[in-house]
């Protein structure tokens, strides 16, 4: 390691620079600097790193790698400020956290930094960072050629997926057990030539259907994420989770994250890069309407809209309504689903719910039973009900309705050929 303080002219040339409370803090950064770099980089604290970096001899250097923790908390304006001065010197930066909010990340990732990499280090991931602020851009080429993507990345699989959205109006209606099943459902609904199938859970804050299929969250998520413009169709299926080998998921971050993570342009990365490798893609979609609600609508085949026989979801209904009426979306996409429906010789909230459809200018196209305690108890131990209850009167309306778009999505298939 390289003093930055007391240079000799002999010196070896300071490529890179370590910025820390401590770089004592990160021993393992230390080892990885000097087995990437040798004696050509260097350490300083924020408050120095911010004013060499002013100096022309910062044009030197290669990259800068802020290393924080959560005991950084009082330097965040200064990070931030290192961050703008690094880039607008055109010094790249490599990002090293631990044990640092996701709200935090995302803000220091926002202001321009072009890497990151969790701490403790994984192998080799400094030199895979590093690799890649290395690599030249790609030469530029003329004709068709211009626009293609790069080798090994944008999506590949070559399929045509269908993307069915499930959302719920209101809070608790049973979106995701009504994801999570029909997604189990279209998996094992033809045995003898089994569809692709993956769930992708966008509800960044609370989202359940890691839980719901007992699967653990990674960090690789966020990661996906937080830079989906150089995901590639390998970092996509890697990020997945299977399920009993014949479900694929992408679960929600491992912390609660800003909704505003992700815009309409990676939300449309994600679900082209889906589409293309599954033949279904069901999407858990969060209970808030955020802006890129409409990008998913855009690309649905249908839109599952659930909600329930009472009054807040019949209040939801027609703010939603309203709302994708106001902004001239495809409101014919919607499927109303109505959950915990009355059955068959409760006429009184039948024709209640009768009633509700009338006055919003629906049609419940879909009425799922209550499935009752085994519904919660399927949730709790991370199984379909199709495993746990395959005779609960929930399934086997779930299991209807993947049946019915299993069909019809062959059947298009098969005309289209």
């Amino acid at each position: 390691m390289t003093s930055l303080a007391a240079l000799e002219p002999e010196a070896a040339p300071v490529l890179a620079c370590t910025v820390s409370r401590d770089v004592q803090n990160f021993d393992l950064l230390i080892e990885d600097m000097e087995t990437e770099l040798g004696e050509s980089w260097g350490d300083l604290n924020f408050a120095d790193a911010l004013v060499f970096l002013r100096q022309p001899d910062a044009a030197a250097l290669e990259f800068i790698a802020i290393a924080v923790d959560d005991g950084d908390d009082e330097n965040l304006p200064l990070i931030r400020d290192l961050i703008q001065t690094a880039k607008a010197g055109q010094v790249k930066v490599i990002l090293i956290a631990e044990e640092l909010s996701p709200m935090v990340l995302h803000q220091l990732l926002r202001l321009g930094a072009d890497d990151f990499v969790p701490y403790p280090l994984p192998e080799g991931a400094l030199h895979e960072a590093i690799a890649r602020l290395r690599k030249p851009p790609a030469p530029a080429e003329t004709g068709a050629q211009q626009n293609a993507p790069p080798q090994g990345s944008g999506p590949s699989g070559g399929h045509d997926g269908a993307i069915l959205p499930v959302h719920g109006l209101a809070g608790g209606v049973g979106a995701t057990t009504l994801a999570v099943n029909l997604a189990w459902e279209l998996a094992i609904a033809d045995r003898k030539a089994p569809a692709s199938v993956c769930v992708l859970d966008l509800d960044l804050q609370f989202g359940s259907v890691s839980t719901f299929l007992d699967l653990p969250r990674r960090e690789a998520i966020y990661e996906l994420l937080s830079d989906t413009a150089a995901m590639d169709r390998d970092a996509f299926m890697q990020a997945l989770l299977p399920f009993n080998e014949r479900l694929q998921v992408l679960t929600a971050p491992a912390d609660i994250l800003p909704l505003d993570l992700l815009g309409p342009d990676d939300i449309s990365r994600l679900l082209d890069m889906a589409r293309s490798n599954f033949d279904y893609v069901i999407v858990d979609m969060p209970s808030t309407v955020v802006q890129w609600t409409e990008t998913v609508l855009n690309q649905a085949h249908v839109y599952f809209a659930l909600l329930e026989l009472d009054m807040r979801s019949a209040q939801n209904a027609l703010r939603m309504i309203r709302a994708l009426k106001a902004e001239e979306l495809p409101l014919d996409k919607l499927r109303y689903v109505l959950n915990r429906a009355p059955g068959f010789t409760d006429l009184s909230a039948k024709s209640r719910a009768k009633r509700m459809a009338e006055s919003l200018d629906i049609d419940l196209e879909i009425w799922l039973p209550d499935g009752q305690k085994a519904v919660t108890q399927a949730n709790d131990h991370g199984l379909p009900l199709a495993e746990t209850a395959p005779k609960n009167p929930l399934r086997k309306e779930i299991l209807k309705l993947a049946r019915s778009i299993h069909e019809r999505n062959r059947a298009a298939a098969e005309a289209q050929a």
